[in-house]
């Protein structure tokens, strides 16, 4: 009877210790199945009046329990507890054995076994006591670990939100010196720029006030030479002169009348190009005015032109301009986007010539015709402007470091580098447009201009 009651408590503790019934069903199921078992036998070993059979049949159950505990990995925790239960049921097993063999001798020894039952029982009870004490020391510990862990965590995740505070306040600090250092190199590149045409502007001013005083003589004296053989015309007609004389002599006068007009046509020419390099030469306004981009173009692409001429007196291009008559004037800065026009042509310009200059002793390009191209259009509120030339192209590298300020293509003495930086600043920020490039090594490049602007007639 004993022995069954062990066997339910036994199936208890297992059930209880590693808790079948959440972590291990399908043991749980079993669990409960032999613990019916146990119920029952402890039941008919009461109506068989404790027959001897039914006692003999827990031992197969405790068997296979002890079995099953020591071959399942499930059951390893609880392996050392269950140890304890070994000699309370040998002692039991030996004494139904020696009392199932010889019944007679065995109630002389009936004592020792009922004192070597109770011995081992006490063993059972004092080593489970003793696991149960371990098991409440292994509890605080580990509640004591859980608390020191639980402690960790909390000052990590307070350490890791330092550290994200500290990272975050850094990160706005690394963007706001960047953004310091890049409005630096903005002031700087300003600053150079500003330098740079300032002494451009001082250059050619002084160069075109130079040149005008005489232009202006020219233009007077050529003027009053007109004037003169008007006069000296008119004498001769009152002069009694054989006619075959008075009409050489009025051929001779009229080709210098005419070879005077030519110079007064000539030199109100010059005397506007030095005007216009005038205007170029004085500081931006920094105010949009009502301007004929297309006269601005072509005014600037002819400068252009005439200026590399004017070192080279070999070369020749087509100058091909598309403008759109419907544009009218529109508001931009005309010094600034006039800049703009002449560093876009004489780059054109320089890029054609060049071509030419690489391939002269190159029979495929026996027919090359540098040309230059000006394209102007007006739609949806922007004004598109091209300018583009069939020269030497840029490969991909050199594009993409075009408008950075010093860097040129060109030998040096040259150019600066800071034409088309200069430009794309005038462009993207005095108009806020666009600047674009796109080119092909060998075959040509277009600049693209899109301005947004508004229409003053």
């Amino acid at each position: 009877m004993d022995l069954f009651l062990v066997v339910f408590f036994l199936i208890q503790f297992i059930r209880q210790r590693l808790n079948t019934a959440l972590v291990y069903k399908e043991w749980d199921k079993k669990l409960l199945l032999a613990r019916s078992i146990a119920i029952g036998l402890i039941v008919a070993f009461w109506i068989f009046n404790k027959s001897q059979l039914v006692q003999w049949l827990s031992y197969p159950l405790v068997a296979y329990i002890l079995y099953v505990i020591h071959k399942e990995k499930d059951f390893e925790s609880i392996r050392s507890t269950v140890q304890s239960l070994y000699p309370y049921v040998i002692v039991s097993f030996l004494g139904d054995c020696f009392e199932l063999v010889a019944a007679t001798q065995y109630k002389s020894y009936r004592n020792y076994f009922e004192l070597a039952k109770g011995f081992s029982f006490l063993w059972m009870l004092a080593l489970w006591f003793n696991f149960r004490k371990q098991q409440k020391v292994l509890e605080k510990e580990r509640e004591e670990q859980k608390r020191k862990d639980e402690e960790n965590e909390a000052k990590k995740t307070s350490l890791e939100y330092l550290v994200a505070e500290r990272t975050q306040e850094l990160t706005i600090q690394t963007i706001e010196l960047q953004r310091a250092l890049d409005e630096l190199k903005a002031t700087q590149n300003q600053l150079i720029q500003s330098e740079k045409m300032a002494s451009l502007g001082e250059l050619t001013a002084g160069i075109a006030h130079e040149i005008q005083n005489p232009l202006n003589f020219v233009n007077n004296f050529s003027e009053v030479s007109v004037e003169l053989c008007q006069e000296l015309e008119e004498e001769i007609n009152k002069t009694e002169i054989p006619d075959a004389d008075k009409e050489y002599i009025a051929g001779i006068i009229s080709d210098l009348s005419q070879n005077q007009q030519k110079i007064t046509h000539h030199g109100k020419r010059a005397d506007s190009i030095v005007k216009g390099m005038l205007q170029h030469s004085r500081a931006s306004s920094g105010t949009k005015e009502p301007t004929d981009v297309n006269a601005l173009a072509d005014e600037y692409m002819r400068l252009a032109y005439h200026g590399l001429r004017a070192k080279d007196k070999e070369f020749n291009a087509t100058l091909t301009t598309d403008f759109d008559p419907t544009i009218g004037k529109v508001a931009v800065m005309p010094q600034d986007l006039g800049r703009v026009f002449l560093n876009l042509f004489t780059n054109a310009f320089y890029a054609v010539a060049e071509k030419k200059r690489l391939n002269k002793d190159n029979p495929a390009f026996a027919n090359y015709k540098p040309e230059v191209k000006i394209i102007t259009k007006l739609f949806g509120g922007k004004l598109y402007i091209r300018v583009t030339d069939n020269g030497t192209g840029m490969p991909e590298h050199v594009k993409a470091k075009i408008f950075q300020p010093f860097f040129t293509t060109k030998p040096t003495g040259q150019g600066t580098g800071l034409g088309l930086s200069m430009s794309y600043d005038i462009i993207t920020k005095a108009h806020e447009g666009i600047l674009d490039v796109t080119s092909t090594p060998g075959e040509g490049t277009e600049f693209k201009i899109t301005l947004p602007v508004s229409l003053n007639t």
